[in-house]
């Protein structure tokens, strides 16, 4: 496919560089050679891509899922970019009615990118009208209301449906089987971290030694979008208190005092463990108490800050509620309770 004009309302990327290109968005890769991490999802999506390219044919709809910030956005952006096409971006809750897709879908061009964040929030109504536009490339409207209403088919173009949720399991079969390609995002090693703020680095026109790099990745809880936050909270440090130079030091002095631990952990993820270990004797307590000890909403817990702390052995899931694994104590400084009965194994 040729490189075209966005047409109104569309939007086709710009090419890294540009000068009017958002702060944010400019650290983003532009092209999946640009884009760092998750190789196997990379040279799967590169197979996907070219073959599409060879036979003329839009991308097939693919379903994006992982952790926030682990490059959905960017990947859905980087189809758009590699085709050529534009890119129209939407969430899930914006969809609150079928006409508010309809209207999106009817706007698009052939072979455009339709970028639907947190799929798993859309209302089934407009979930059930996503059907026959993803299979057959066709729009049911209906006329009219009462007795009189009908319902007439609409031809819409090929287009490619790129969706990223963070809960797939809340996405109903139907839709799911509707997806070619469903690959799920992992958390980033730190060494692939350690090249993405380098890279980001570069862009910013920030020095960064390589230990400086470690130091940044080491606290980025597995995640770039967090990686890039740091590092542009370190080279305000670096710039008002030392030389602008990212060393080592600079970077562990500058997360110390933004409160960022060795391990990433934030306030709220040290409330969280304070609040199991503490409050609770080490758990188990459940989700919504544990919510209300730390001010911050259930969802919030679940979704943004215990996938962290699991992944590095602070915390486990129980049928009874959460619970403080020996490790966790450990990082608080803190002597582990001794063991219950009834607790899970590999906790005590």
């Amino acid at each position: 496919m040729s490189e075209r004009e966005p047409a109104a309302g569309r939007v086709v990327l710009p090419e890294a560089g540009e000068e009017d290109v958002a702060f944010d968005v400019a650290l983003r890769p532009r092209r999946l050679e640009e884009f760092v991490g998750q190789d196997r999802i990379k040279e799967q999506l590169g197979l996907l891509l070219e073959g599409a390219r060879r036979r003329g044919d839009p991308m097939e709809h693919v379903l994006l899922s992982g952790p926030p910030g682990l490059g959905k956005t960017t990947l859905a952006a980087i189809v758009a970019n590699e085709f050529g096409v534009g890119f129209q971006p939407t969430s899930g809750p914006a969809l609150e009615r079928a006409g508010d897709l309809a209207a999106i879908l009817t706007n698009l061009q052939e072979g455009d990118v339709l970028f639907v964040d947190e799929i798993h929030r859309v209302p089934r109504a407009v979930e059930e009208v996503l059907y026959p536009a993803l299979e057959d490339f066709k729009l049911d409207v209906v006329i009219g209301k009462g007795p009189s209403a009908r319902t007439i088919r609409l031809e819409l173009p090929r287009f490619s449906l790129i969706a990223a949720t963070t809960r797939p399991g809340l996405i109903t079969l139907p839709l799911r089987e509707r997806f070619g390609f469903s690959p799920r995002l992992d958390y980033y090693s730190q060494e692939d971290l350690a090249r993405i703020v380098t890279r980001s680095a570069g862009i910013l026109g920030v020095t960064v030694e390589p230990p400086g790099a470690v130091e940044v990745a080491r606290r980025s809880r597995g995640t770039p979008r967090v990686a890039n936050r740091l590092l542009r909270r370190v080279r305000d440090y670096a710039e008002v208190r030392h030389d602008g130079t990212v060393s080592r030091e600079v970077a562990a002095l500058a997360l110390a005092l933004f409160e960022v631990d060795e391990r990433g952990l934030d306030k709220v993820d040290l409330a969280i463990l304070d609040a199991v270990v503490t409050k609770f004797g080490g758990g188990p307590v459940g989700l919504s108490t544990l919510a209300v000890s730390v001010g911050e909403e259930a969802d919030t817990v679940e979704d943004v800050y215990e996938p962290y702390l699991m992944q590095l052995g602070f915390l486990k899931r129980t049928p009874r509620g959460r619970v403080a694994t020996e490790a966790a104590f450990a990082h608080l400084g803190l002597a582990p309770r001794p063991p219950r009965p009834g607790d899970g194994p590999g906790l005590f």
